[in-house]
């Protein structure tokens, strides 16, 4: 299996942070942080994972979870210098960035961290009037950009032949000059010249890594993702998923076993059954129902105000979206087709976010994950901790040594990157000679 873990300080279910021994005050701060990192890179797991948001919509909800606490680049650059195996994958939104700057941050997370940074590549929803823009533009019009932004970002890791720098003292060359190369990239969204202005990353590019399940989204990660992060919460539905992701990888021409599909799974694990569902049930203690309330207006953009708890939202509130987005779809399915309540709702958001939940034991949780693992449903896992330090601890230390005694599951790193981890290889790249034969691949 693929591990990664999604890093929550705060916790994955909601108002977790209010049990005693969370660590709540010490976030933003970096040693509590060390510690989480720590302890998943002791488990062995693939990589740290840091979603990311630039507004603070969901914050003025009251929402501790969906936030942007953590700055990503700056977060994980600092974390490169406490561990020294595990990868260390951040989101950075095509949408309000640029594709220079993108690519040149993860270059120099990629040295900073020998070879251990990842990108989370997604398109933005809100935080536009954050960058000066008056509106969202459509997603049609976010995922043609963020294609051509990929594309741009990949070009520039490829502007430095892997052999320009040349540090050599007696010439008093440090660099090759005619091993680097402009690349004029000239699109619908980005005009840019490049090079990039430091050397090639170690991995050669960085992983690339997609978080979405609608229609747009699954046909970006599977043209240029090396991992796909999605929320699966029903089995037959992973298995279609998945089925159509590995299919959609290779229409696009790619090799199909070199993409991951890492539904997120939240477990809860306990040594008995009842240990287990005593603390999810305390966990559940904590949820504020009118502030779960309001957030879930705030996801589906639909006053919910006047709605009785114990009824489902009706279909004709779904209506009202338009273009569902794929956690969007997640409620309506749970409150039309399953006839969720808008309390039943509120409690299954508040620890699930539409990903896998489960409270048993070791064994309990790792038969789940085996049988996903084993009938194709994935290819492994994004560890999504429900609860902070002691929750994801459980995981490490009750959970991960299940699945490797199972056979599931690396007992040691065997490889220094994050390519490795993942057994992708390096695309190396080595050129020099005239500007007519150093035109990029990927541009052709």
């Amino acid at each position: 299996m693929t591990l990664t873990t999604f890093v929550m300080p705060l916790g994955y279910h909601r108002n977790s942070w209010r049990r005693p021994g969370s660590r709540a005050e010490e976030v933003p701060g970096l040693d509590y942080l060390t510690d989480i990192a720590q302890m998943a890179e002791a488990a062995k797991l693939d990589a740290l994972f840091f979603g990311d948001v630039v507004h603070a919509t969901s914050t003025m909800r009251g929402d501790t979870m969906m936030n942007g606490f953590y700055e990503p680049m700056t977060t994980l650059a600092a974390l490169a210098a406490r561990t020294s195996r595990i990868g260390l994958i951040g989101t950075m939104s095509t949408s309000l960035n640029e594709p220079y700057n993108v690519a040149r941050q993860l270059a120099s997370l990629d040295h900073l961290s020998n070879g251990r940074a990842g990108w989370n590549i997604v398109t933005s929803a809100d935080g536009f009037q954050n960058f000066g823009m008056e509106n969202t533009p459509p997603p049609e019009d976010r995922y043609r950009r963020a294609a051509e932004f990929v594309n741009v970002v990949q070009a520039l890791w490829d502007s430095w032949s892997d052999d320009a720098v040349i540090a050599d003292r007696e010439s008093g060359h440090w660099l090759d000059t005619d091993r680097l190369r402009p690349i004029d990239f000239v699109g619908e969204h980005f005009a840019v010249a490049g090079p990039l202005n430091m050397p090639r990353p170690p991995q050669g590019h960085p992983v690339l890594v997609q978080a979405g399940s609608s229609g747009p989204g699954m046909a970006l990660g599977t043209s240029v993702a090396d991992a796909i992060y999605t929320a699966q919460p029903d089995y037959d539905r992973a298995l279609e998923f998945y089925a159509s992701c590995k299919r959609m990888v290779s229409e696009a021409g790619r090799d199909p076993n070199l993409v991951r599909v890492l539904p997120g799974i939240v477990p809860v694990v306990a040594e008995t059954q009842r240990e287990a569902d005593a603390i999810a049930r305390e966990l559940s203690s904590f949820l504020d129902v009118e502030q779960g309330r309001m957030q879930i207006s705030g996801d589906l953009g639909v006053d919910l105000s006047e709605l009785e708890l114990d009824l489902p939202i009706p279909d004709a509130s779904f209506s009202q979206i338009g273009s569902l987005s794929s956690r969007q779809a997640i409620y309506r399915r749970k409150s039309v087709e399953q006839g969720l309540t808008l309390r039943e709702l509120i409690f299954d958001r508040a620890r699930s976010t539409g990903h896998m939940w489960i409270a048993g034991t070791p064994a309990t949780v790792a038969d789940r994950m085996q049988q996903w693992f084993e009938s194709r449903a994935c290819d492994g896992f994004n560890l999504n901790a429900p609860f902070n330090p002691e929750g994801f601890a459980r995981i490490c230390d009750l959970l991960v040594p299940e699945l490797q005694a199972r056979g599931l599951f690396r007992e040691e790193y065997e490889e220094r990157t994050l390519r490795g981890h993942l057994g992708l290889a390096r695309n190396d790249l080595r050129f020099a000679g005239t500007r007519s034969e150093q035109t990029p691949e990927v541009l052709r």
